[in-house]
């Protein structure tokens, strides 16, 4: 399949974010590259903002690599995890940093991290941003998906624009107090568990370990690693949930867990992908599927008819 590049004309998103609402109107340069004296959003940015949609995309690695994750936890989970993969990448700072507990100096809400429309308003930096929102709206079990923007420098595994996958479970006292544990030992237990169980699906019979890691938004916090292809790959980043999350979204007396992962690169390393750059080609690359038996056997030819030097790529 050859990837193509859509115009202009196929962004849509909401003027005023709001992640109830799934890309329902036109985004107009206007909303998004502006004469503010904060704004630091690029035409280069504003071209792929929402319209490339390669996650939704069947037959794109990374919509496959998607595709299969959903399809571990439907088989596991008998579909109680809701998805959602069309939200607005245009959020407030407020949904990207301080419902998920971002510190007021942390790195990433500096301009030369993320990008800015206005003072409020930013490109979203993970799918994280979306979470508080859900939880707010009932939401206990979800998947979201979509297309992250951060100001990193190009290189092979680099890219401004890339797409994330966000997993939250919610638990009630009756979940772990059948079991005697307390609510924090049980959501570590079964995020473990659930992850350990996606990495087989994905990658099959490979070895894994837990490293203890901080993030702003889960504590205890976890990076579970995998032993692949004769040395150890992070697969993802998660944890248990902050409480101050939890209540501030109406969950009080619940716990809950969450995880992050990337899907290009879930992609590079199940595909053999070299560069992250071959995702936004504008006509150098083609997709040849080698269908197996189980997930574990699929494989993927990137055929590029020429170096990387003298394609279209993002400047």
């Amino acid at each position: 399949m050859i990837v193509k590049v859509k115009g202009p004309s196929q962004h849509r998103c909401d003027k005023a974010p709001d992640t109830r609402k799934a890309l329902p109107q036109l985004i107009k340069r206007g909303d998004v590259v502006r004469d503010d004296p904060t704004n630091n959003v690029p035409d280069a940015i504003f071209s792929k903002l929402g319209m490339q949609l390669l996650h939704r995309r069947d037959q794109n690695p990374i919509g496959i690599v998607k595709n299969a994750i959903y399809d571990y936890f439907d088989a596991n989970y008998s579909n109680k995890f809701d998805k959602f993969d069309d939200l607005c990448p245009i959020v407030s700072t407020k949904e990207n940093f301080d419902d998920v507990l971002v510190p007021l100096d942390h790195v990433s809400r500096s301009y030369n991290d993320t990008y800015y429309i206005d003072s409020q308003t930013v490109l979203r930096c993970h799918t994280t941003a979306n979470q508080a929102e859900l939880l707010r709206r009932g939401h206990t079990h979800f998947l979201v998906t979509g297309d992250v923007y951060r100001r990193d420098s190009i290189d092979s595994t680099h890219y401004p624009v890339f797409h994330q996958m966000e997993g939250v479970s919610v638990f009630f006292p009756g979940d772990w107090e059948t079991f005697g544990l307390d609510g924090t030992s049980y959501a570590a237990e079964d995020l473990k568990k659930c992850l350990e169980g996606l990495a087989q699906h994905l990658f099959g019979n490979v070895e894994m370990r837990w490293i203890d890691t901080y993030f702003p938004f889960t504590n205890p916090s976890f990076e579970l690693e995998m032993y692949f292809q004769e040395k150890w790959l992070e697969v993802l980043g998660c944890g248990v949930t902050e409480q101050e999350i939890l209540k501030k979204s109406g969950k009080t007396g619940n716990v809950a867990w969450a995880f992050g992962l990337g899907l290009e690169w879930l992609a590079m390393v199940l595909f053999g992908i070299p560069d992250i750059r071959l995702f936004w080609s504008t006509g150098a690359v083609h997709l040849s599927i080698l269908k197996g038996p189980a997930w574990g056997q699929v494989q993927a030819i990137f055929k590029v008819s020429s170096s990387l030097q003298g394609h279209e790529f993002l400047d």
